[in-house]
């Protein structure tokens, strides 16, 4: 019988992705998928994601809150944001993003389907 608490740690994960300044872990608790998502001053989704994904704007719809660092949010809609530390987010497909500051910026995604596809050619 599964126990009635499941925990894990990122550094179990055995799904990592290293796109150009980036790196995003995911771990399966339960039925779910969880990622943390690391990327490093300079970062900016269109040079560093674009490519690997090939599309002009990221498609995943997320769902997070940020651990470390500011990200910069820009949405087709012209909506746009700074995401800071203790922030809950929630970005919808078509948006681009880049790292602000001179620390990385650390997000944990809780949207299983972005968890599982971010980043994957």
């Amino acid at each position: 019988m599964p126990s009635g608490i499941n925990k894990i740690d990122f550094s179990s994960s055995d799904d990592i992705r290293k796109p150009d300044k980036t790196v995003v872990e995911t771990v399966t608790v339960g039925a779910a998928k969880v990622a943390r998502l690391t990327v490093q001053p300079g970062w900016v989704w269109k040079e560093c994601i674009a490519t690997v994904v090939g599309t002009d704007k990221c498609q995943a719809h997320h769902l997070g809150i940020v651990q470390s660092g500011q990200l910069k949010v820009q949405h087709e809609d012209g909506s746009e944001a700074v995401l800071n530390p203790g922030d809950v987010y929630e970005c919808r497909p078509g948006h681009q993003a880049e790292a602000v500051g001179n620390v990385p910026c650390v997000m944990i995604e809780f949207n299983s389907e972005a968890a599982a596809q971010y980043a994957k050619n």
